[in-house]
């Protein structure tokens, strides 16, 4: 022990070394037991703190993979909606038998006609019950739908 240089190394080793008992057990047994509560205090306090920090460690990195998880999600989320819009945009194309690049009522209702056109809408999780009231709300004022509109 000796001097302050000694003293620290010695808390150092006593610390990252794991052989804490053969300097207390030295301190307790010849100086004064006395050292036992403050090597009591001493451990349980490093030990404690090294739990937290590896906690913390690991608490941060799975909440790391977390937020790739959510930024994932939302990527795949988004490609989905992309798909959906290009799958309406073809349906829109081919509904649109005059290439005008609008949907009048009467495309719209013949196409709506079609077995394969109603399974596909149906794949794509869309019913259309009443045809003229759907066209009206996705046409306005205009009587046109147009590909934003339809999209």
């Amino acid at each position: 022990y000796g001097t302050s240089a000694r003293s620290f190394y010695t808390v150092f080793e006593l610390t990252f070394s794991g052989g804490w008992p053969n300097y207390a057990r030295k301190l307790v047994e010849e100086v004064s037991s006395l050292y036992a509560i403050f090597f009591f205090v001493y451990i349980i306090s490093v030990v404690f703190a090294m739990f937290r920090i590896i906690s913390a460690l690991f608490l941060r990195d799975t909440l790391a993979v977390a937020a790739n998880d959510a930024e994932y999600a939302v990527e795949m989320k988004m490609k989905a909606k992309q798909q959906y819009s290009e799958e309406m945009l073809y349906f829109f194309e081919a509904a649109d038998t005059s290439h005008d690049g609008f949907l009048t009522f009467d495309e719209f209702e013949q196409m709506l006609e079609d077995d394969k056109v109603k399974t596909w809408l149906s794949l794509m999780e869309i019913d259309i019950l009443e045809v003229g009231e759907f066209f009206d709300l996705l046409a306005g004022d205009d009587g046109l739908v147009s590909p934003d509109e339809f999209v």
